[in-house]
């Protein structure tokens, strides 16, 4: 009589061991999303991980191999949880200006929204703004505030030394062909959010169209919130009659000392450092040395890597063979500095 016994608890024991093996860890998508406004303190630690978090599955026991060749094994597909800005928004999202960021208060023109674009592949969770310089309907006759602390501009510039406020965002220069300079930062700014997708990054394009409804300050904020670093796009409004070429807007020493740009003035330099050796590379020319400094309202409020780049001046050729060099040679930058 113990034999069957036996047996029969044998069995059960054995169905108990199976039932708890080979069991899949899954993670849900609001424990992996990740915010992608998360720059480092200072350029020489800006890297920014584009190795997403992979799911892991238990080995399967002696017993589970066997049980499986005696009946059909259900396939389990798994997917890779979205991070970054592919985690937070949607391809093409239009994102509005949100009063309650840190700076948002000093904004005096904000209505309008900047939109997103999500790279389709070899993403690297990182966040490019490109902002179209000008091309603000009535932004030339609104003032806001120079600096969050209220001192005075430091260097001269569109706005005057001493000058407690600026233009929240101005017209813009003519080229000499009669082109406005909007028209063609836009053009830029498209080319360029193409070559940065191609690359993996994902585009914060500040203004998509002719006019936007967002000042200097409200394109800086957004840019802070949303991007891991701002690029902003001009022409030079020199007056000069030959193209003197590419620099970019260094942060002056006057300026250095007030936060927030004493706590990333060397995280603007070096952005706008390597996006003059990129252009460099691509073989366009540059300005002396490269750098300018003036004291910017983008810089006094920027509290990620923040740079205007003057891409050359009135004289300067804007045809589509020329901005797309222009481009290569900024990705070249962008991916120097990120170390991509």
């Amino acid at each position: 009589m113990r034999k069957p016994f036996f047996r029969l608890s044998c069995a059960v024991l054995l169905c108990c061991c199976l039932t708890g093996c080979g069991s899949i860890q899954h993670k849900s998508r609001t424990d992996t999303a990740q915010s992608s406004k998360a720059p480092p303190k200072t350029a020489d630690d800006f890297s920014i991980s584009s190795d997403s978090e992979n799911e892991t599955v238990d080995e399967p026991s002696s017993a589970d191999a066997a049980n499986a060749s005696a009946s059909e094994s259900e396939s389990v597909t798994q997917q890779e949880p979205l991070t970054g800005a592919a985690a937070l928004y949607s391809n093409g999202q239009e994102i509005s200006f949100d009063s309650s960021w840190q700076y948002a208060d000093f904004s005096a023109i904000n209505s309008g929204t900047a939109t997103i674009y999500l790279a389709d592949s070899n993403r690297k969770d990182i966040v490019i703004g490109v902002n179209a310089g000008h091309g603000t309907s009535g932004g030339a006759s609104v003032k806001t505030q120079c600096h969050p602390d209220g001192s005075a501009k430091t260097t001269g510039g569109s706005t005057a030394q001493g000058a407690t406020y600026a233009t929240a965002v101005s017209g813009g220069m003519t080229f000499n062909d009669g082109t406005a300079e909007s028209t063609v930062t836009l053009q830029m700014a498209q080319i360029l959010k193409d070559k940065l997708l191609a690359q993996g990054y994902d585009v914060l394009m500040v203004r998509n169209s002719d006019d936007v409804q967002l000042d200097n300050i409200a394109r800086t904020v957004l840019c802070n919130n949303v991007a891991d670093c701002h690029i902003s796009l001009h022409w030079d409004g020199d007056g000069l009659g030959y193209d003197k070429g590419c620099f970019y807007i260094s942060v002056p020493d006057g300026l250095k000392s007030m936060e927030p740009v004493a706590s990333h003035w060397q995280e603007h330099d070096a952005l706008g450092a390597s996006l003059v050796e990129g252009l460099r590379t691509a073989g366009m020319t540059i300005y002396q040395n490269g750098s300018m400094n003036i004291d910017l309202t983008q810089t006094s409020y920027s509290t990620i890597p923040s740079v205007d780049m003057e891409l050359g001046n009135a004289s300067s050729d804007h045809s589509d063979s020329t901005l797309n060099s222009l481009a290569d040679g900024l990705t070249a930058g962008v991916n120097a500095y990120l170390g991509n």
